[in-house]
């Protein structure tokens, strides 16, 4: 199992639209396959019956924000996290590079970072991590949330489209690409007992005990 985070060269953007975060998150479905990617279908979330894999592995977390992202991934078959990051990171240059018309070269700042969960430390707080990513758009200091503010952090992560968080507790839609159950397995936790400790988790320095 490991933690995959990359962001843009400079810190810049990588997602500018709707389209581009729809496209990431396409890809996390349609790249998690051994044999290569899976052909594009229209609203590929609410089209019906979805296509068979042969999974690379298995997502337990996502996040998008606009200048970078992160995964918590569980290996399939061995060497997958590496050739899966490695698909992202390409088809979504590509992406991007074609669609800005006139953009060529790299759009990441660096090879994505791959960071075996390995540890205490990251088994107790990585998943949270990586769900309460988001809350740096709505408030300036994420690491010192006041306790009268759980309720607008917790109802903002349960909104937010660009992550797995809506998945597990709100009303998403892309419910497919993570592996729910396998998540709760490994990190022997249970659905109502991970909200009641993410609430906890917001008073503390978690990227500090990540040492991030």
């Amino acid at each position: 199992m490991a933690h995959i985070c990359n962001r843009g060269t400079e810190k810049r953007k990588i997602f500018l639209d709707r389209y581009d975060y729809e496209r990431f998150v396409e890809n996390l479905f349609l790249l998690n396959n051994k044999s290569g990617k899976i052909r594009t279908r229209k609203d590929i979330f609410n089209s019906g019956e979805l296509p068979k894999r042969e999974k690379l592995v298995e997502i337990l977390k996502w996040t998008l924000l606009p200048n970078h992202y992160h995964l918590l991934l569980y290996e399939n078959v061995k060497g997958g996290i590496l050739e899966f990051t490695k698909r992202l990171g390409n088809a979504y240059t590509k992406y991007f590079n074609t669609k800005n018309e006139g953009r060529s070269g790299y759009l990441f700042q660096n090879r994505a970072k791959i960071i075996p969960i390995a540890n205490e430390n990251q088994y107790l707080y990585i998943s949270f991590y990586v769900d309460i990513n988001p809350l740096d758009l709505i408030f300036t200091d994420r690491k010192n949330i006041s306790r009268r503010d759980h309720n607008k952090a917790i109802e903002f992560l349960k909104t937010y489209e660009w992550s797995s968080f809506r998945d597990y507790f709100g009303k998403g839609n892309r419910h497919m690409i993570v592996n729910q159950s396998l998540f709760y397995e490994q990190f022997d936790i249970t659905h109502e007992t991970y909200q009641k400790e993410l609430l906890n988790v917001l008073t503390c320095e978690v990227d500090t005990l990540l040492g991030f």
